[in-house]
């Protein structure tokens, strides 16, 4: 009996690390508060917290992200193995057939739930689906185009919401160009980081490919143009309460491009990731005073 409670423990705290909750949250809340504070309505005047399809979006985003971690894992168990040999859960925790057989119920469940939004919510979730299982398999293994896809499914997450609502689509991009730049810095970061376990597997990340240093100079091009790109949505919006909040929010990235200058070492750029999930919950919260 102990035997069978000390192996459920085990699978529970299994699931519980390959889904990532506390991200599967941020993916939650910002889409909510996209909907809350930039959608406000439905085109029926309804207000969007009222309207149940809200919440089937959000629900199903979430499943999706969360099979995305459970491939991702599952894919990279070798990898995981040198780089976080402590926090490895396929194969441990949890079984690999087991985490197949999960991959595919989440997946399945969040498309049919799209489809009660809409077949554009649906055909939406198929794809991110889709590219996740093809990032985990083969993206993240080449260089830059696996950044590029979780960055771009990471932004989609918050534009669905204008989307689905076709109202407030351009102040929607804005986050959405925020969340989509942000995470693409982060994704490189994360690559940097993981060197020793992705060369010793064969993978061709930006820092493998090219080098360390070159990788840098990588992202303070994208840092450029994400600066760029913010200026050019926000002057179009023409609110001024969102440019110098962005303002503000850039004396922050510019210190994170500085410490980003400095890193030369593995636990630098984990700290520099978990900075990037601040920046991008802090950004998330000023849709609240806009």
């Amino acid at each position: 009996m102990n035997a069978i409670n000390v192996s459920r423990t085990i699978s529970i705290r299994g699931l519980f690390q390959i889904s990532r909750p506390i991200n599967l949250l941020m993916v939650a809340f910002s889409q909510l508060m996209t909907a809350f504070f930039l959608v406000e309505s439905t085109n029926s005047g309804l207000p969007v917290l009222q309207d149940y399809k809200l919440y089937l979006m959000v629900f199903s985003t979430s499943l999706i992200t969360a099979a995305g971690y459970m491939i991702n894992d599952y894919y990279d168990v070798k990898i995981d193995y040198v780089n976080r040999p402590g926090e490895v859960v396929v194969g441990k925790g949890i079984k690999r057939r087991v985490v197949i057989l999960l991959h595919t119920i989440l997946n399945i469940s969040a498309i049919a739930i799209g489809l009660m939004v809409s077949p554009k919510v649906a055909m939406i979730n198929f794809g991110a689906a889709f590219l996740l299982w093809l990032y985990s398999n083969k993206l993240k293994r080449e260089p830059f185009i696996g950044n590029l896809t979780v960055a771009f499914l990471t932004g989609l997450a918050i534009f669905l919401i204008g989307f689905h609502y076709q109202k407030s689509e351009l102040l929607v991009l804005t986050y959405a160009i925020f969340a989509f730049f942000l995470n693409l810095i982060r994704e490189i970061i994360k690559d940097i980081e993981d060197r020793p376990g992705d060369r010793k597997h064969g993978c061709r990340t930006l820092p493998i490919v090219i080098g360390f240093r070159k990788t840098k100079a990588v992202i303070f091009l994208i840092a450029a143009v994400f600066v760029c790109a913010i200026l050019i949505v926000t002057f179009k919006l023409n609110r001024p309460l969102i440019f110098y909040y962005f303002s503000g929010l850039g004396l922050f990235f510019t210190y994170f491009m500085y410490l980003i200058y400095q890193a030369d070492r593995k636990d630098h750029f984990t700290q520099l990731s978990a900075l990037a999930k601040i920046l991008m919950l802090v950004g998330t919260i000023s849709m609240g005073f806009l």
